[in-house]
């Protein structure tokens, strides 16, 4: 399973719709289930692609990030894992440009899990994060060795339940190929730590007001929106 965000490889935001559809042909040349996550990521399952080509995933990941580059001028950050939870953590874990690989064995999973804050799981959110912190489930090991019925009774049964398999490295989430896209994002990147606190209102008005005319464009409306902040050490 591969996770990718495409960036400019000047250093610049995400590509645009037509360079964007542009890379998610790219992928399909590699294999037929590719979901495409507008404006700037995309899943793909490549397992049935390893075989055909005579390379294991991360050597696919490369493979289309060189072909990314040359034709688009685009890099990409790449997870590689057994799933999409896992995909999607390595590649927010790795530095921009990076393929990180989280390799298949329990043990491995384990070790690529113990000690991240339980926000680090996808899907997790603010409230979530709040209820498990109270009863000091605040990383994703402690999440994990706490039993399922313990989770179930502070989160509810089905959310309970999602949350300890996500903990253990577990997501049966399929790529479902050209899947509506229902979520829109927009990031800024600093080049530094930025302390100054007019410098970061400017940037997150000029991601509101990007998130705004693309919505308006669509002519979509927002249930909800999320702000995540990444500090220098990740």
């Amino acid at each position: 399973m591969l996770y990718l965000r495409f960036r400019a490889a000047d250093g610049g935001g995400p590509p645009d719709e037509e360079t964007y559809e542009g890379l998610r042909g790219l992928l399909t040349g590699f294999t037929p289930v590719v979901q495409a996550l507008p404006p700037d990521a995309a899943l793909a399952d490549v397992r049935g692609a390893l075989r055909y080509f005579g390379r294991d995933a991360a050597e696919l990941a490369a493979l289309v990030r060189v072909r990314a580059l040359a034709r688009y001028g685009v890099d990409c950050t790449v997870g590689v894992a057994a799933n999409p939870l896992l995909a999607r953590m390595a590649a927010h874990d790795g530095p921009p440009g990076a393929i990180s690989t989280v390799p298949g064995e329990p043990r491995a999973v384990t070790a690529f899990l113990a000690r991240k804050p339980a926000s680090g799981l996808h899907g997790v959110g603010p409230a979530t994060v709040r209820a498990l912190t109270t009863y000091g489930l605040d990383s994703v090991d402690r999440i994990a060795a706490a039993p399922p019925a313990t989770l179930q009774r502070i989160l509810g049964a089905s959310t309970g339940r999602r949350v300890y398999e996500q903990a253990h490295g577990i997501d049966p989430t399929p790529v479902t190929p050209n899947a509506p896209a229902r979520s829109a994002g927009a990031e800024h990147r600093f080049d530094h730590d930025e302390l100054d606190p007019d410098q970061r209102r400017r940037a997150l008005l000029t991601l509101a007001h990007e998130l705004g005319a693309r919505l308006r464009t669509d002519g979509r409306v927002a249930r909800a929106l999320t702000l995540t902040v990444r500090y220098a050490d990740r």
